[in-house]
C-alpha cells in the first residue's frame, strides 16, 4: 500500500483536498496503476508567512517525515508565480518525494476535478509514472483558453514546474483567488452591514413615496441605481477597512495588482450576492405583503409584476447603500475573515499589525522629537533668561559704583 499525506492550507484548499481523498484512490488505480492507495488529510497553514514553492516544499517535507508518508502534496491558495507566469505545480529536487499545487492558477470553475487531474500528474511525477496514462489535465479547451507547460526548473529545489502561459494564465489566476477567497460568505460574515440592510427594505417596502418614485424610474435609471449601489457598499468596504494592498507591503508591481483586482472582484461578487439575496426578499415580501389595488391606488394606474420587481429593486439599492454605511461598524478582522480566505486575511492581518506598529513607531519617534523640541526651547529660555539676569545685576552694579563716585 502506498501512502500519501496531502498537506493541506486551512478553509478552501481544505474542502478540495477532504474532496480528493474520496475520489483519488480510484482515479489513482487506473491511472497509475498502482495496487492500493492509502490517503490522509492534515491541515496545516505550510503556505502563512512563505512566499514561494521552496518554503512550502520544505513544510511538507517536514510533514512527510512525521506522519511517515511515502509521498506528500501540499495544497495551498497561495498565487505562485515565476517571471510573471502562473505556477500550478512545483516538484521537488532536494525532496523528490514531495510536491505542491497552487489552486488559484487552476481558475475559478471546477477547481475539484483540475486539481485532481493536476494531482495525478504530479503523482506521476513523484513515482515516475507520470508517461503512462494521460491525466487529463491538457485537454483541447484548456489549452485554447489557458495552455500548460511542464518544464525542467532552473532549480536546486525543484526538478519539475507546471505553468501557465503569461497572459492567459493570468486570467485564470485572478478568477481562481476570488474562487479562493468565497466572496459569497460576505453575505452572513457582516452581521452590521447585513442588519442595516434588512431595516432600510423593510422601510423602502412600506414607504408610499418609495412606491411612487420606483413607478417613475425607467428601466435605465433603475440599472444604474442598482450598479451605484453595489458601487457604493464596495468602494465603502475597500476604503474604510484598509483593504487595498500599498507598495510598501507588496513589492512586485504585478503581484500587487493581482492582489488588489482579485480584492475589487470578491468584494463586488459579495455585494452581488447580498443584493440578489435581498432583491428575492423583497421580491417575494412585497408579493405577499403590498395588495395590487393598493399599489394601484399609490402609483395611480394598473399595476403588474413589473411594478413588484422595480419597487424591489428601489428597497434593495436602498438597503445596499444603507447596510455600505451599516459595514462601518463592523471591525477590520471581521470584514478579513468575511472577504478573504484564512491565508489571506492571516496575510492581510499581519500587514494591518505591521503598518499599526509602524504607525506607533513613527508616532512615538514624533513625539520624542517634539519633546526634545521643547526640552530643547526650555534650555534656551533658561539661558536668556540667565543671561538677561546677569546683564540687570551688571546694569545695576553700574549704576552703583556710578553713585559712589559721585
Amino acid at each position: 500500500m502506498v501512502s500519501l499525506g496531502l498537506v493541506s492550507d486551512p478553509d478552501f484548499p481544505s474542502y478540495v483536498a477532504d474532496s480528493l481523498a474520496e475520489s483519488l484512490p480510484r482515479h489513482l488505480q487506473e491511472r497509475l496503476e498502482e495496487a492500493e492507495w492509502s490517503i490522509e488529510v492534515v491541515r496545516d497553514p505550510v503556505a502563512a508567512g512563505r512566499s514561494n514553492g521552496k518554503e512550502i516544499l520544505d513544510a511538507t517535507e517536514r510533514q512527510r517525515r512525521l506522519h511517515g508518508w511515502d509521498y506528500a502534496v501540499g495544497v495551498t491558495d497561495l498565487p505562485l508565480r515565476r517571471e510573471a507566469r502562473p505556477v500550478l505545480a512545483d516538484i521537488g529536487e532536494e525532496h523528490e518525494q514531495v510536491g505542491v499545487i497552487s489552486l488559484p492558477a487552476l481558475g475559478g470553475f471546477q477547481p475539484h476535478r483540475r486539481a485532481r487531474q493536476l494531482l495525478i500528474s504530479v503523482l506521476g511525477e513523484l513515482t515516475g509514472a507520470s508517461g503512462r496514462r494521460d491525466s487529463g489535465l491538457y485537454s483541447q479547451l484548456t489549452e485554447l483558453l489557458a495552455p500548460i507547460r511542464r518544464e525542467r526548473a532552473d532549480s536546486d529545489s525543484i526538478a519539475v514546474r507546471y505553468r501557465s502561459t503569461k497572459r492567459r494564465g493570468r486570467l485564470r489566476l485572478l478568477t481562481g483567488m476570488v474562487r479562493s477567497n468565497t466572496p459569497w460568505r460576505l453575505v452572513l460574515g457582516m452581521s452590521g452591514a447585513l442588519a442595516a440592510a434588512l431595516a432600510t427594505s423593510v422601510f423602502g417596502l412600506t414607504s408610499s413615496t418609495v412606491w411612487q418614485i420606483a413607478d417613475m424610474l425607467g428601466l435605465w435609471r433603475r440599472s444604474v441605481i442598482v450598479v451605484l449601489a453595489v458601487a457604493l457598499m464596495t468602494t465603502w468596504l475597500i476604503l474604510t477597512h484598509k483593504l487595498w494592498e500599498h507598495p510598501r507591503y507588496t513589492a512586485d508591481r504585478e503581484q500587487r495588482m493581482l492582489y488588489n483586482s482579485s480584492t475589487v472582484l470578491t468584494i463586488v461578487a459579495g455585494v452581488g450576492c447580498l443584493y440578489v439575496v435581498l432583491f428575492a426578499a423583497n421580491l417575494t415580501g412585497s408579493l405577499f405583503l403590498i395588495d395590487s389595488e393598493l399599489l394601484s391606488s399609490s402609483v395611480g394606474g394598473s399595476v403588474g409584476v413589473g411594478n413588484y420587481v422595480g419597487l424591489a429593486l428601489a428597497a434593495t439599492s436602498m438597503g445596499v447603500a444603507a447596510g455600505a454605511l451599516g459595514s462601518g461598524l463592523e471591525d477590520d478582522a471581521t470584514v478579513r475573515r468575511a472577504a478573504y480566505g484564512y491565508r489571506e486575511a492571516q496575510r492581510r492581518a499581519s500587514q494591518q499589525q505591521a503598518r499599526e506598529e509602524q504607525e506607533e513607531q513613527e508616532a512615538q519617534s514624533t513625539q520624542e522629537a517634539q519633546s526634545t523640541q521643547e526640552a530643547q526651547a526650555s534650555q534656551e529660555e533658561r539661558a536668556a533668561q540667565e543671561e538677561r539676569q546677569e546683564q540687570a545685576e551688571s546694569e545695576e552694579w553700574s549704576e552703583g559704583e556710578s553713585g559712589t563716585e559721585r
